[in-house]
């Protein structure tokens, strides 16, 4: 049979689309068949600059022949195996090659399927680790607001975003939140990380006294807030953390599914702000969006706690049909090659600045409230609208940047931007340069969607 993913789909009707307005998207459909290096390409060969690496992921730049050469030659040996009680030799290799690419603090590595499940997967980690050395009352996470730490139940729970929570309420129970570290009034328009809000990390001491030290399983935090609006830690608030949960005996997990695989011009946000946690989870950028994967990276007394048993029995009881699967597990390899070859994460780290200095020109911009960066994440926050439409100014921005040939997301007020990291000082420009011009535009009346 010949296959053609090239043309429009006969209907659009039986997809139900993630986190998407089913009805405005397939009235106004934004489609594209093909990707390559910083553009998507549409139905009719148009380019579109992708400004958002995919969603946070694709940070070699789309269709890398890193990547592809080795699912590729994976896919001519072996499609799938699976990892319970059986193995195969990419998993091992990637699992090697990702240990090694981290600090050296982290020697072993779970694989999942995304990173809903890497956070699940840390958690019920942290609470079977806890019941095995007697301390199973040690059950309660801190989370904290403004927190996205995907869709699993764990997640949302530990998370803090209201229009994921209020969705489908508490979740699960022993949970409590941290507040936020957003401040417009002490720190609007900060280039990089914020200077005031250090003191909000001794909230957590608050929380420990309340709840119990002996109660208190871990903390979960994004090192970086991604999908809520690009949220900047102040300076020397990780470190705070680190210092309160050591000295209660808590566990901190670093949530990098957006920050891991260089984002921030290094493999890890524990190594771009010297703070290293017990665990940390990621997704995204690991296999530069080709295929779905997930993995939570553990400190070696971690994993050594569970290897006490006999050796027959089974040590953690959780894993996912396609933990490790082949196809992923080569993704990875490809995309830590592509990384040494095209020298990513030299170039992230160059263009971070010039990529904060222009974003920041758009300050003065209709509209904008607070520019918020860090590495290569980026946020344009944006006036409300009327009630009846509050986000009209993001929607209408992102909706006219495509038809413009330029692609970020909008994620109600926040136009959010992670282009990957192979880009340029040139596409810095056509990309901010289209978010200012459509921003005029719509105050103009000259644009709505």
């Amino acid at each position: 049979m010949t296959y053609d993913f090239s043309k429009m789909p006969n209907s659009l009707e039986e997809f139900w689309m993630p986190f998407t307005p089913q009805r405005l998207f397939k009235k106004h459909p934004r489609m594209v068949v093909g990707a390559e290096g910083m553009y998507y390409i549409d139905a009719n060969g148009r380019k579109i600059m992708d400004g958002s690496a995919g969603l946070w992921c694709s940070n070699l730049g789309h269709s890398s022949p890193y990547v592809k050469e080795a699912m590729m030659e994976q896919m001519e040996t072996l499609d799938y195996a699976l990892a319970f009680q059986m193995g195969h030799p990419a998993g091992f290799q990637a699992a090697t090659a990702l240990v090694n690419a981290f600090p050296d603090a982290y020697s072993h590595v779970f694989f999942t399927n995304s990173g809903s499940e890497a956070v699940d997967t840390a958690l019920k980690m942290i609470l079977a680790h806890n019941k095995k050395i007697g301390k199973g009352d040690k059950k309660l996470f801190i989370g904290r607001q403004k927190s996205y730490h995907g869709v699993g139940f764990g997640g949302i729970s530990v998370g803090g975003v209201p229009y994921v929570r209020n969705t489908f309420t508490q979740l699960l129970p022993y949970v409590d939140h941290m507040p936020h570290t957003l401040d417009l009034e002490r720190n609007a328009f900060s280039k990089g990380l914020p200077e005031h809000g250090k003191e909000l990390a001794d909230k957590l001491v608050e929380l420990v006294e309340l709840h119990g030290p002996d109660n208190v399983a871990a903390v979960i935090v994004e090192p970086v807030v991604g999908a809520p609006g690009v949220i900047p830690p102040p300076v020397g608030y990780l470190k705070r953390l680190r210092e309160i949960c050591t000295e209660h005996n808590i566990f901190l997990i670093f949530d990098e599914v957006v920050t891991g695989f260089g984002r921030l011009g290094e493999m890890t946000a524990a190594t771009y702000f010297d703070v290293e946690p017990d665990i940390i989870t990621m997704a995204k950028g690991l296999t530069n969006g080709a295929v779905p994967m997930g993995a939570t990276l553990v400190r070696r007394e971690i994993y050594d706690q569970f290897m006490d048993g006999p050796e027959n029995q089974i040590e953690f009881m959780h894993g996912y049909t396609y933990s490790g699967h082949p196809l992923a597990c080569a993704a990875v390899l490809g995309t830590l090659e592509g990384f040494k070859q095209e020298n990513t994460l030299e170039n992230a780290r160059k263009m971070s600045k010039v990529f904060e200095d222009k974003l920041h020109t758009l300050k003065d911009c209709p509209f904008v409230v607070d520019i918020r960066n860090c590495g290569l994440l980026g946020a344009v926050q944006l006036e409300m609208g009327d009630e009846a439409d509050p986000y009209f100014v993001g929607r209408s921005a992102s909706y006219e940047m495509f038809n413009r040939g330029v692609f970020i997301r909008y994620n109600g007020v926040n136009l959010i931007t992670s282009p990957p990291l192979c880009l340029s000082e040139d596409d810095i420009d056509t990309l901010v340069g289209a978010m200012h011009d459509v921003l005029h535009d719509i105050k103009a009346g000259k644009v709505k969607h």
